[in-house]
């Protein structure tokens, strides 16, 4: 009998094809890379194992390509415990890939191609209600087509849910009638600001954008800062968290996790443990070496 899940996400899956070199290449130039892997990724898919090695029950509902890539990621997320039942199979089109350059600093150029992503459409969600039904927690991104994460947000708000929306990849404000659907909203700096228009390069930007977003309507914003750490606001106040020092391999995903270990619900790991999962979970802040908890960019 298959698990209830308590955490459904909503979203992308994308097979990465990460590089290394020791600078990014300029147009036109090709340069000699110094490794090369594939990581199964994506935003929703690293959301989902992200909540899942917090100890959440956690179902996916996405689209993969008929491909080796689509069959990969299928198995990495059922090898991580999460229910896969929502994850369909689109033929004609190729799985979601991002193409990923990181250079010596951690900095990184990326590529994406939406592939199977692109086809996860309303009914595809619609098809899988029960799971929207039986979860506490709905998590969504901007990697899958807008009218299905417009839907999404909508049906959980309907049902009661508390509704995550990471606004990832934003080039320019949402909707204004999702606002409202948003318990907990969670951009960083360039994605806040694209949604408010206004620059966000320190605290206090971060708190003037976090005051704009309040105004729209979302329930409570976690504005990411990078080394700065992050900001909460929830229309009552305002707390800063400072940021872990550690020492980055790849940022291709550090505000996943965040977003994916917000609500207290699932947190049934001690302090200490919970700790730990905050950064020695994340392989973009420890080893480069092959290791079972390296399958996702998380």
């Amino acid at each position: 009998m298959a698990m209830q899940a308590n955490v459904v996400v909503v979203g992308s899956l994308n097979m990465d094809l990460v590089t290394r070199a020791e600078r990014l290449p300029v147009a036109g130039e090709t340069l000699a890379g110094e490794s090369f892997g594939t990581v199964p990724g994506g935003k929703g898919a690293n959301q989902a194992v992200a909540a899942a090695r917090l100890g959440a029950q956690v179902a996916m509902i996405g689209c993969v390509g008929q491909d080796a890539y689509g069959d990969q990621l299928r198995q990495a997320l059922l090898g991580e415990g999460i229910d896969c039942q929502g994850v369909d199979t689109a033929a004609g089109v190729s799985s979601g890939v991002a193409l990923i350059v990181v250079d010596a600093s951690s900095q990184n150029a990326i590529v994406i191609v939406a592939g199977g992503n692109g086809q996860l459409l309303p009914a595809s969600v619609q098809r899988f209600d029960a799971l929207l039904q039986a979860a506490k927690v709905i998590i969504c991104q901007l990697e899958v087509p807008q009218a299905t994460v417009a839907y999404t947000l909508a049906r959980g708000r309907a049902l009661g849910k508390t509704v995550i929306l990471n606004p990832a990849p934003a080039s320019g404000p949402l909707p204004a009638d999702w606002f409202a659907a948003i318990d907990y909203l969670v951009p960083n700096e360039s994605e806040a600001s694209a949604l408010t228009g206004l620059p966000v390069n320190d605290l206090h930007s971060a708190q003037a954008a976090a005051t704009r977003l309040l105004a729209m309507g979302v329930g409570k914003v976690i504005v990411t800062l990078g080394a700065q750490g992050a900001l909460f606001a929830d229309g009552q106040g305002y707390r800063h968290f400072p940021a872990a020092v550690v020492q980055p391999l790849d940022t291709t995903q550090p505000v996943t996790p965040l977003s994916a270990g917000l609500p207290p619900r699932w947190r049934r790991a001690s302090r200490r443990t919970r700790r730990s999962h905050s950064v020695s979970k994340l392989p973009h802040c420890r080893s480069r070496g092959p290791a079972r908890n390296r399958r996702f960019l998380t």
